[in-house]
């Protein structure tokens, strides 16, 4: 049975996160794996201290793996670190720099494998676009491939932050019968080990089928994930 699943809005690792302390408890250990991939070209390191200092108070320490580049998603040591992880979080602003350097590479093959084993899956800001399939383009709003974890969702982050006529156009271009979850920075659309669907922490969650306002049933119905 895969592992509960997280899709967090952005300014992760803050007051209001409260749903990271269940996600380490259902985890079952104490070790954070971070990939900090999706920020290469930003501040890395900036992600690391945040998240070593946020789950430090969670009582859990943080290993960051330097996957920045392509070439650092074959290091067996890499790969090795993520089939082995109970807890791994993806985090940073460029899902398209991610995309690029994980997808058909060893490292997401372990992704998927510690997830699909029980492990618990977070990913934050532009790492969460990536998650499902299809993904909105974060360059102009369209949707493009993701990653396909779950299908049929596409997630904005950070819409607490959208202009109207921004989440307007997205919607708008939304392919039939696709789910589109809005989620809040600081807030997370969770998925149980179970299959259920949940949303916490500090914001809200808006949920769309067809360009129109739907409710967290429209999750359950319309997503498609691993058994």
């Amino acid at each position: 049975m895969s592992g509960p699943l997280a899709f967090v809005g952005g300014a992760e690792w803050q007051e209001g996160c409260t749903f990271d302390a269940d996600l380490l408890a259902a985890s079952g250990g104490t070790e954070v794996v971070l990939l900090p991939t999706a920020d290469a070209y930003e501040h890395p390191e900036v992600l690391i201290e945040s998240a070593t200092t946020w789950f430090d108070g969670l009582g859990a320490t943080v290993r960051s793996l330097d996957v920045l580049r392509r070439p650092d998603a074959l290091v067996e040591e890499h790969v090795e670190a993520v089939r082995n992880a109970r807890f791994l979080y993806l985090s940073g602003d460029s899902p398209m720099h991610l995309r690029s350097v994980v997808k058909d590479t060893p490292l997401w093959d372990a992704v998927v494998e510690a997830w699909q084993g029980g492990a618990v899956l977070a990913a934050s800001a532009g790492a969460a676009r990536l998650m499902g399939d299809p993904m909105v383009d974060p360059r102009g709003g369209a949707f493009t491939l993701g990653m396909g974890l779950v299908t049929n969702l596409a997630v904005i982050p950070h819409h607490d932050k959208w202009t109207g006529d921004r989440a307007h156009r997205t919607l708008r271009l939304s392919p039939t019968g696709v789910v589109v979850a809005g989620i809040d920075e600081r807030t997370a659309l969770i998925r149980a080990a179970d299959g259920t669907w949940s949303t916490a922490g500090a914001g809200d969650v808006a949920v769309f089928v067809d360009g129109k306002p739907a409710d967290l049933s429209a999750l359950s119905e319309g997503v498609t994930a691993p058994a």
